[in-house]
């Protein structure tokens, strides 16, 4: 069957490209054949093309494979968008990376669902040495601090960061990768030419430049809700572990750590201020079971055993040094020591420092320029946590 869909494509793609990929994309457009059933069939064939060439008696012998699937099998044919879809992978030049070929993550073979193929912007690092690391798409300055100094280390121990390029937390996983000449890979939640966030768009090709961005969805696929929670599967499944830096009780961080356990990898969390509202995620871990993280050392204990490196001292990273405070006015000193990790609304500061808002907010601007407080939507201030070395 797979010589005459190939015969009837010819000419319409570049030879090689055409006659490796063009069996996979067939396979997975049948209606009826998931993630877990072209495992399955791949486990039982090795190749979509000798499932294309199988008889219906044959299919059925697979576990979940109907007669009816068997037929509908049998009788697929390379539908109109998936012509023009290799079309656009090749003028693009995006990389599509089968279950079949070496640089598919071996972590992510070993999920029950994995993505038969993955869409690649910039080229996957082959190796297991990954961890994930993901939080709220609206963090205090604090879990800010937290995460690039977790990512900061890590990176220097030669372990590649696994974030979902959201807002917040990921982001900021990406760029401490990324700064510390680390590798790091972003799983996005629609096609690669559907950037989300649309402000990432320049992450989107700092990462692919000395990393990966990857995604399981066609190229022109819009960041649907429901992506996301399947795309969480990827970033756990090619992960030895996951780090939860802050989160609420619904954020979507806690189903990628949900899927990290139940696909038997480790789960970290970072504890927060018992008061923010975002660190209830982590705690919640935490109180099930998951490592509490203070830093990157914490992790490498409990992955060290599927490394394939030994972490030495060489790979630490050494004494940081007390941030140099700029000088300060007295009340410059008395505004900067009122803030903290969590942002504190502006009113709120006038009734503790008893100041009028107008001498206030000229204060802080005077903090915000010298790069030591950070204000968010809605006249929210707080510390910045990396540059001010504050806990």
């Amino acid at each position: 069957m797979i010589q005459s869909v190939q015969k009837e494509f010819s000419g319409e793609f570049p030879g090689k490209c055409k006659d490796r990929l063009l069996p996979w994309f067939v396979l997975r457009s049948v209606p009826g054949i998931g993630n877990h059933l072209f495992k399955r069939l791949l486990n039982r064939f090795q190749t979509p093309e000798a499932v294309l060439n199988a008889s219906c008696g044959e299919l059925t012998q697979t576990e979940g494979i109907s007669d009816r699937l068997a037929l509908a099998v049998k009788s697929q044919k390379p539908a109109p968008a998936v012509i023009r879809e290799l079309e656009n992978i090749i003028q693009k030049q995006y990389r599509i990376v089968t279950m079949n070929d070496p640089d598919y993550p071996d972590l992510l073979r070993e999920i029950p669902d994995p993505p038969p193929f993955l869409y690649v912007s910039g080229q996957l690092i082959r190796s297991n040495a990954c961890v994930a690391v993901v939080g709220t798409r609206n963090p205090t300055s604090y879990g800010i601090f937290a995460t690039r100094h977790l990512c900061r280390e890590l990176a220097a121990m030669n372990i590649s960061i696994v974030s979902g390029m959201a807002r917040g937390i990921d982001t900021a996983a990406h760029r401490a990768a990324l700064e510390a000449g680390g590798k790091t890979i972003a799983v996005l939640g629609s096609g690669l030419e559907r950037i989300y966030p649309p402000e990432n768009k320049e992450l989107f090709h700092s990462i692919s430049g000395s990393g990966a961005v990857i995604s399981e969805f066609p190229l022109s696929a819009e960041p649907e809700p429901h992506h996301f929670p399947v795309r969480n599967r990827i970033i756990s499944g090619m992960s030895l572990g996951t780090v939860v830096v802050e989160a609420s009780r619904k954020s979507g961080s806690l189903i990628t750590a949900r899927l990290a356990a139940e696909q038997d990898r480790e789960v970290f969390a970072v504890p927060g201020n018992i008061r923010s509202f975002q660190s209830a995620g982590p705690h919640g871990l935490i109180k099930q079971g998951a490592k509490l993280v203070e830093n990157a050392q914490d992790i490498a204990e409990e992955i060290a055993h599927a490394l394939r490196f030994h972490i030495t001292q060489e790979h630490l990273p050494g004494e940081k040094q007390p941030a140099k405070l700029p000088p300060l006015t007295a009340d410059e000193a008395k505004v900067f020591n009122a803030l903290g990790s969590n942002p504190v609304h502006i009113d709120e500061l006038v009734r503790k420092l008893s100041l009028d808002p107008g001498p206030l907010a000229s204060l802080l601007l005077q903090l915000e320029l010298k790069g030591l407080a950070v204000q968010t939507p809605g006249k929210l201030f707080s510390l910045d946590m990396e540059k001010t070395g504050r806990q």
